[in-house]
């Protein structure tokens, strides 16, 4: 791996992740909150400055990465590896945090849950989507938001809000989402119903 081709990260990394860290956490207190990331670093290959600065800010070497095939390219790797120290793992079920393209099919499948006991060892994936509006209209309630929020993200398949009522129903198991588009992203916990 030659450093000199790798996408830079944070210009002041414990400054920079502190700031993050805080906006991510804003946007998991506020469900369907769109939260902009100022000076989130543009990252390597079709990897989203806001998906890049989330897993710069909470990717570490203690958290396995699972990389969809549209996105897991040899930069995003060589940068990921360098910047975060996470390992990359081929096994869903192996990951702490996942990036996936929107639009696949069963985008929850296999990815840890958790169990009753270890509700927080399940994953956390950024969905990488064309935009945080002009899809399908989605009604979002529950912990965190006053009374409900209206969201329409666009580029998610047919079949998504139908896969998210069954994570729902795990609950307080399930995967957690983030919507990631240029430098913005919506997180949406598992506690969330969602009326589509």
């Amino acid at each position: 791996m030659s450093t000199t081709l790798l996408a830079p990260g944070f210009a002041d990394p414990a400054h920079d992740a502190q700031r993050l860290f805080r906006s991510v956490l804003d946007a998991f207190s506020h469900p369907g909150r769109i939260v902009e990331l100022h000076d989130a670093p543009a990252g390597p290959g079709t990897l989203s400055p806001a998906a890049t600065a989330f897993l710069l800010t909470f990717a570490d070497r203690e958290t396995p990465l699972w990389l969809e095939a549209g996105v897991d390219k040899q930069e995003v790797r060589d940068f990921l590896r360098f910047h975060a120290g996470t390992p990359l793992v081929q096994a869903r079920e192996a990951a702490t945090f996942a990036v996936i393209i929107a639009g696949g099919g069963e985008p929850f499948a296999g990815f840890a849950i958790g169990s009753d006991t270890y509700p927080d060892r399940a994953a956390t994936l950024v969905i990488e989507v064309p935009a945080l509006d002009g899809g399908r209209a989605t009604i979002w309630r529950g912990p965190g938001i006053d009374g409900e929020v209206r969201l329409a993200i666009d580029g998610l398949g047919d079949g998504f809000w139908s896969a998210w009522a069954a994570n729902h129903a795990l609950f307080p198991c399930g995967v957690d989402l983030v919507f990631a588009s240029e430098t913005r992203l919506i997180a949406l916990p598992r506690s969330i119903a969602v009326e589509a």
